[in-house]
């Protein structure tokens, strides 16, 4: 039996076919969905309208979202996008899926469910698929204690985390210093509000990896070159040192292989980034 938020979805597009159709995937691959992967909300999100938090309520609570971010600006209406601009292709589609991701398990500690989702992920012999695997079979031997164990280590800490994963600090070696200020400037540029209530600084990687999958589905911003210039002066002089940190944390099995896709992905962005448009 198919979950709400998925029934809404297929209902808003006019049915399994649609659906599929618009994510350039089978239609018997939606048919067997139960719910909507991790890896495949933001694209029906844009897709349908249907809102990730109610899409997988469990991913991403109303009340406090995991990425808690609102654009400014109230988005185009489905009949306006599909008469004014084209959407997202598939690819931008996956990048989006990827980004979000990512940003979802470094934002907060995964629950069972999301380590259910992430251990059914598929992989390739590509190296981001061979990555994904990786990242999956972590999934599968983990628990949800012992990875929000590997996470509190990791990112909060008791007095100080084994990692801070902040422009800022990557970049001058301290907390809230002039990178945070331009990012801040550029989220008001693109129109982003916070309006979450937790204390993460708009630097954070996570936050940082929610914006560039909202610009790769042309949400916000003015297209590939907004999209460049946000990842090229936030993001690429920093983060693959970030992924290469985790890594190396040998204890952490869950958190190194989200090092391993977080350092592939980047390795493919910055490539791509620096080809013209």
């Amino acid at each position: 039996m198919r979950e709400w938020g998925l029934e809404e979805a297929i209902k808003a597009v006019g049915g399994v076919g649609a659906l599929a159709k618009g994510l350039g995937i089978s239609q018997p691959s939606v048919s067997n969905w139960r719910k909507v992967p991790p890896e495949r909300v933001i694209a029906v999100e844009h897709l349908t309208g249907v809102g990730r938090h109610i899409l997988r309520p469990d991913l991403y609570p109303e009340a406090r979202s995991s990425i808690a971010m609102a654009m400014e600006s109230a988005r185009e209406d489905k009949a306006q996008r599909e008469a004014g601009k084209a959407g997202p292709d598939e690819m931008d589609r996956l990048r989006a899926a990827e980004y979000g991701l990512l940003a979802l398990l470094l934002f907060k500690a995964p629950t069972a469910s999301v380590l259910d989702e992430v251990a059914s992920l598929k992989g390739d012999a590509s190296p981001l698929g061979m990555a994904h695997v990786e990242l999956a079979a972590a999934a599968e031997a983990a628990t949800e204690e012992a990875v929000g164990r590997e996470f509190f280590d990791l990112f909060i800490g008791v007095g100080r985390s084994e990692l801070l994963p902040y422009a800022s600090y990557y970049l001058t070696g301290f907390l809230h210093e002039r990178p945070l200020a331009d990012i801040r400037a550029d989220f008001v540029k693109l129109g982003i509000v916070r309006e979450d209530d937790t204390r993460v600084s708009e630097d954070h990687v996570a936050l940082l990896f929610d914006v560039m999958a909202n610009l790769a589905l042309g949400e916000i911003g003015d297209g590939y070159d907004s999209e460049k210039l946000f990842f090229e002066t936030h993001l690429k002089p920093w983060v693959r040192r970030f992924f290469a940190d985790l890594e190396t944390m040998e204890t952490r099995p869950f958190y190194r292989a989200v090092g391993r896709v977080g350092s592939v992905f980047m390795d493919i962005e910055c490539e791509a980034f620096s080809f013209a448009a």
